[in-house]
């Protein structure tokens, strides 16, 4: 990359950072907890909105997995989310009323909780129904992952979202507190493609149950499945795209370009559950997410013609070790 290239990136993220500083006065604290932080403690960051059946099942999951303090902004939710998350001991929670959209869709706000409470920690950035796996998770806490990356020196995790899916849609039945992947137990083994992005260094994916079914007319204009959820942060940092990239630019080399395996992960996806129609109808109509919610219409659109997502091609999950030998996530070197 050039001098020219390398400054222009440089200046963009300064811009970003200008923006989450401009709106924060969007942001009023609920429940600031964040004096209970302590150094090396491992921190969430979630942007969301009418959680509330999913969130005893998201923070015991990643409580049990080894995260110390959620950092969550709540936009505007009338379903009890914010008074549930108000009244836990390891949260701190924020209320954001504005525009979705206008705040990079939450980036701004997630940017802000980064840059002023994330700086020298490990720090995941999920969405309320995205659930971490990586290698060895069975049986090695988040902290074993975070100890190994640091002693191997590498500042990001990359994982891809896997959507999960039911064989039938009825069986996607949904309760508070309930694994969503008592349900959810099929996805997509090899429907996807990756490219380079160069301008940015990551892989781009794309694929899976929704764009076969959803968009399968313009697969090109499915939703990306790279993230970078999980990064050793410094205040300088700041996602460019949703989780998908970041600034600097290093960041996004999770991947050995000559050779080799970098370690990675999966995001196993729980949006189809049967409060999915209910979401879909909700936000296609706000219009709040990327492209005007172009994503949600062609939700709403398929919603009556396909009743499920499973087809013969579709294979049960087991573990882990099923997702490394397909290739859709790895141990690198990580004994």
């Amino acid at each position: 990359m050039g001098l020219i290239q390398s400054y222009g990136l440089r200046l963009r993220r300064k811009r970003l950072h200008l923006r989450a500083w401009r709106g924060r006065r969007a942001l009023s604290p609920v429940a600031d907890r964040t004096r209970a932080i302590r150094p090396g403690a491992i921190l969430l960051v979630s942007v969301l909105r009418n959680e509330r059946i999913r969130l005893p099942y998201f923070l015991t999951y990643y409580r049990d997995l080894g995260v110390d303090h959620f950092l969550i902004v709540d936009n505007g939710s009338d379903d009890g989310s914010a008074d549930w998350l108000a009244a836990q001991p390891d949260v701190s929670l924020w209320s954001a009323s504005g525009s979705y959209a206008a705040a990079r869709y939450g980036m701004d706000w997630a940017t802000r909780l980064h840059r002023r409470h994330c700086h020298g920690h490990w720090c995941l950035t999920v969405d309320a129904d995205e659930f971490l796996i990586y290698p060895f998770c069975e049986t090695r806490p988040l902290r074993a992952l975070t100890d190994w990356l640091d002693a191997s020196q590498v500042r990001s995790f990359p994982a891809m979202l896997l959507d999960m899916y039911a064989q039938e849609t009825a069986a996607a039945s949904y309760r508070e507190g309930q694994d969503p992947f008592a349900s959810l137990q099929w996805f997509d083994s090899g429907n996807y493609t990756i490219r380079p992005n160069r301008a940015y260094g990551d892989l781009w994916i794309q694929g899976g149950p929704r764009a076969r079914t959803f968009f399968a007319a313009a697969p090109a204009e499915a939703p990306a499945l790279n993230k970078i959820p999980l990064v050793r942060w410094q205040r300088g940092y700041a996602y460019l795209r949703s989780t998908h990239m970041l600034l600097p630019r290093g960041l996004n080399l999770t991947y050995e370009r000559s050779g080799g395996e970098k370690p990675s992960g999966c995001l196993l996806h729980a949006k189809f559950l049967d409060t999915f129609a209910d979401k879909v109808h909700e936000e296609a109509a706000r219009g709040e997410h990327y492209a005007a919610g172009r994503e949600y219409r062609a939700y709403r659109e398929g919603l009556g013609a396909v009743p499920t997502l499973w087809c013969r091609a579709s294979e049960r999950y087991i573990n882990w070790r099923q997702l490394e030998i397909l290739g859709l996530m790895s141990k690198g070197n990580w004994a």
